[in-house]
């Protein structure tokens, strides 16, 4: 009996080391907490990612953008509430295709044409950060595009630019969209922009000097305040919507195959003291964008860059790029921040492949990255 007895309790002692040692390691359940913790992609957010090509904000092209991130420019995150997705870009680094600023923005790989177009896009957003530095008296300075239509022929001009700038100092600042004219002939050093405000002020209100800025806007966005867009164009003509709680609703329609500015005479006033000193005082084709392949793009385009503002007044806002270290433009708030929460594009059957747009501007930056 007594030899039963010490058999079962040794018996019982080996099951409980031997259910000792199949107790996972704090190895293993760390293991499995990163299997839980899975990456969440921006095209998890918004799950679209398939219609566009995504450019950084070092110029490169990384294509189609599903299961993507890079920390630096493209990624998901939470703010407590929901998820978002962020687009980041330096005042200074290398560009993609023949622009000046960096950009990290998704591109149509579609292109429609505006005459028979019936196409749309849509996005909830907010800014999160524009440039810290830069020529109050720039027009550009301390502001960021959120959303464009663009042409992938000829002069590849913008029908379209949302904007969304804020000067430092400032709690509120001001969405406005641009639409840029078609220059007619084969010239385009005359093409200009006319800048309708949404909510604050349009383009053209600017400092009194490097470091004064104007007013600060009555009816203003502040940086973290969400707004939506909403872009249809239509039979030759854009119609454009924005909403934000505590805002008017604010709506706007534009023809894009019959121009308005086919004479001098046509250039607003607000043109001609922007953009006229510099002389851009150029004409529209009559049939404005028809015929030329238009396509959608949504995303941080930075408007503030490093070059001197004795080169273009409106454009160049001599901000800190420190020589395109971009981990130091980052650090003092030298960089372009916008979150979009929500987003969809409707493409009609008429549109075509934008490869062309793609290749050529791809090879731009090639070049420029070599020097």
């Amino acid at each position: 009996m007594i030899k039963s007895v010490s058999t079962i309790f040794i018996f019982s002692i080996l099951l409980i080391l031997s259910s000792c040692d199949n107790k996972p390691k704090k190895a293993d359940k760390k293991e499995a907490e990163k299997e839980v913790a899975k990456t969440v992609y921006p095209s998890d957010v918004i799950p679209f990612f398939d219609h566009w090509k995504l450019i950084l904000g070092d110029g490169t092209n990384a294509g189609i953008a599903n299961n993507f991130e890079n920390k630096d420019f493209f990624y998901a995150t939470n703010d407590k509430k929901e998820d978002w997705v962020v687009f980041k870009s330096p005042n200074g680094g290398n560009t993609h295709g023949t622009s000046n600023n960096t950009r990290t923005e998704l591109a149509q790989v579609k292109k429609w044409y505006p005459k028979t177009a019936n196409d749309k896009l849509t996005a909830t957003l907010k800014v999160m950060n524009v440039s810290a530095t830069g020529d109050a008296r720039v027009a550009a300075s301390h502001a960021v595009v959120v959303g464009q239509i663009h042409s992938a022929d000829k002069h590849e001009n913008e029908p379209l630019k949302i904007f969304y700038k804020k000067y430092p100092g400032h709690t509120k600042g001001s969405v406005f969209w641009h639409y840029e004219i078609n220059t007619a002939g084969e010239d385009n050093s005359g093409r200009w922009d006319y800048s309708y405000a949404v909510w604050g002020d349009d383009f053209s209100v600017v400092g009194t000097d490097a470091n004064t800025p104007p007013e600060e806007p009555k009816d203003g966005i502040a940086l973290d305040e969400e707004f939506s867009y909403e872009i249809e164009v239509k039979d030759g003509i854009m119609n454009l919507k924005f909403t934000s709680e505590g805002h008017e609703t604010k709506t706007f329609t534009k023809n894009l195959i019959e121009s308005e500015y086919t004479t001098k005479d046509d250039i607003p006033e607000q043109t001609r003291k922007l953009f006229g000193p510099l002389g851009q005082d150029g004409v529209e084709r009559k049939e404005a964008y028809a015929g030329e392949g238009c396509f959608f793009k949504l995303g941080t385009y930075n408007q503030t860059n490093g070059k001197s503002p004795e080169v273009n007044r409106n454009w160049c806002s001599g901000a800190e790029t420190h020589g395109g270290d971009v981990k130091k433009q980052y650090a003092d708030g030298n960089y372009a921040e916008v979150w979009f929460k929500t987003a969809s594009i409707t493409i009609s059957s008429n549109s075509v492949s934008n490869d062309g747009y793609f290749s050529k501007n791809d090879l731009l930056y090639q070049k420029e990255a070599k020097h």
